[in-house]
């Protein structure tokens, strides 16, 4: 196994343990947070994150990114006194931005929310969330920074720590202010948001002091294995990096709030009212989604690595790297994709039902569970393109995709409901990963069998999730409930990996 190879497992692993635990207590923070907020209340806190995903676009994304690949690139290239100064650029240019944002938020939160959300109490959690801003700037460049020295550890942490700080903030702040009687508001939320990011920023932080591999760096750099011949304008080579790649992720973000937006109004033009439409909408985001999300944590880990791995293969003009890389995770994420459809196609309803006490909630992830295997490949097929310096494909084809369905919600919700947006939900899907597999194939012809990537895993999971799902059924009248639906889905999973050894679709040459 060779050592980027190896370093990507490792990175993949550590980061996805803590997102398997962070959304863990995520997800029993949204089951708290259905129940104190209600589905209405919990529909208008969904409304405030199209505003962060905008703002976090404009002063991380692109620059987090942009780091991560620098810092790769130099890596490789041995130029070790760069590494430091681009992390040290980077945050600067982020807390400019960040606090420009901060400042324009706060000012026009009541326009924000009335004109452009529709939604006039959102406007006090608007002001709120703003004041997160120069916090997540900071973590997002030093999370870049370890991403491309494939030391997933810090970032790992940082987000543990978010969530659990979030959570315990908002409990204890919840119980206090009502003296016993739980009730959280939005604004509540949005408070312990924020108390997150600044306990992790002041992590990261205090991490880069701790760590010695800045120490390290600069020892190298010392040694002579710095070429002091070749200068570098870090600063331009940062924008040149994090402007389209920002510009891009806007435009992708403006598109995504476009979506979010027009959900609600357009299930009121189908004929629910303001109530029921942000109801439905709560439903869908804060506990249907999360949910489908959920195995993503392995997928989104991977990816996160993937384009620091890529670029630096790159660099190195490793093309056989390049291609045994893509080839483990893209079937990777096809099968985690295929398993997780299999599990919330058997048992969605169920689970909808026991854990929010609410049959839209398991019908919807019902459906959604179709988009598991795309929505998975489809992030890291981005990441590996991203990888190569095509930035601009994955951006055309997000474009697309979202185009596709925005026209759609504007066409299918109004005369289907909630039903409609699902319909288009999956085609713009669809759409995506055809573009984003093209690409991936034109570019770098990595080695698939589709009877081991798809035939025999759709093979495997429906043959397990049809005798176990049918186990549950006679046993539930007598032991139904949640501990007897994991014990369920921890059989599917596990005849699910016994039989991909057994049948040879899986080995572990795959991971050497």
């Amino acid at each position: 196994m060779t050592k980027n190879k190896s370093n990507l497992i490792k990175g993949t692993v550590v980061l996805t343990l803590a997102g398997l635990v962070t959304r863990f207590i995520g997800f029993f923070y949204r089951i708290f947070l259905s129940n104190a907020m209600g589905a209405e209340l919990l529909g208008i806190y969904q409304l405030v994150f199209p505003i962060y995903a905008i703002c976090f676009t404009i002063f991380a994304s692109g620059l987090q990114t942009a780091i991560s690949t620098l810092v790769a690139n130099e890596l490789g290239k041995k130029h070790y006194k760069n590494i430091p100064k681009a992390l040290k650029i980077g945050m600067l240019l982020s807390l400019c931005a960040a606090l420009v944002l901060t400042f324009l938020v706060y000012s026009y939160s009541d326009i924000i929310a009335t004109n452009i959300l529709k939604e006039p109490g959102c406007a006090s959690s608007i002001r709120i969330l703003s004041y997160a801003f120069p916090f997540c700037g900071i973590t997002a460049c030093i999370n870049g920074y370890y991403y491309g020295l494939k030391k997933a550890g810090v970032p790992a942490t940082t987000q543990l720590l978010e969530q659990i700080v979030r959570v315990i903030a908002v409990y204890i702040i919840a119980s206090y202010a009502g003296n016993g009687d739980i009730k959280v508001t939005s604004e509540l939320a949005v408070l312990g948001l924020v108390i997150g990011e600044i306990a992790s920023n002041l992590y990261n932080i205090g991490s880069l002091y701790i760590s010695r591999t800045p120490k390290e760096l600069s020892q190298r750099a010392e040694s002579g294995q710095f070429p002091s011949r070749q200068k570098y304008n870090l600063t331009g080579r940062l924008f040149k990096m994090a402007v389209p790649l920002t510009a891009n992720r806007l435009l992708i973000s403006i598109l995504h709030s476009v979506e979010a937006i027009l959900i609600p109004n357009m299930l009121k033009k189908y004929g629910l009212s303001s109530s029921e439409a942000l109801s439905i909408y709560g439903i869908l985001n804060g506990m249907s989604m999360p949910f489908i999300m959920f195995p993503s944590a392995i997928t989104n880990s991977l990816s996160v690595l993937l384009l620091p791995t890529i670029s630096e293969a790159q660099s190195s003009r490793n093309d056989e790297m390049i291609k045994k890389t893509t080839a483990v995770s893209i079937k990777c994420s096809m099968l985690i994709g295929i398993l997780s459809a299999g599990i919330f196609i058997s048992f969605g309803q169920v689970l909808g039902n026991i854990i929010f006490h609410n049959e839209l909630a398991g019908s919807l992830l019902m459906t959604l569970a179709w988009l598991c295997p795309f929505l998975y490949v489809t992030t890291t097929l981005s990441s590996i393109i991203n990888g190569l310096g095509l930035a601009h494909l994955t951006f055309a084809n997000s474009v697309i995709g979202l185009s596709v369905r925005i026209l759609l919600i504007l066409y299918l919700v109004p005369k289907q409901g909630i039903n409609g947006y699902l319909l288009s939900l999956l085609v713009s899907q669809l759409v995506l990963t055809f573009f984003d597999g093209t690409i991936i194939i034109k570019k770098i012809r990595p080695p698939f069998d589709a009877s081991d990537l798809i035939l025999k895993p759709g093979i495997i999971v429906a043959l397990s999730s049809y005798l176990i799902i049918r186990l549950y059924e006679y046993i539930s009248p007598r032991h139904g409930g949640l501990t007897s639906v994991l014990i369920c889905i921890f059989l599917i999973c596990t005849s699910y990996v016994m039989l991909l050894g057994i049948t040879k679709a899986v080995s572990l040459k795959d991971f050497k």
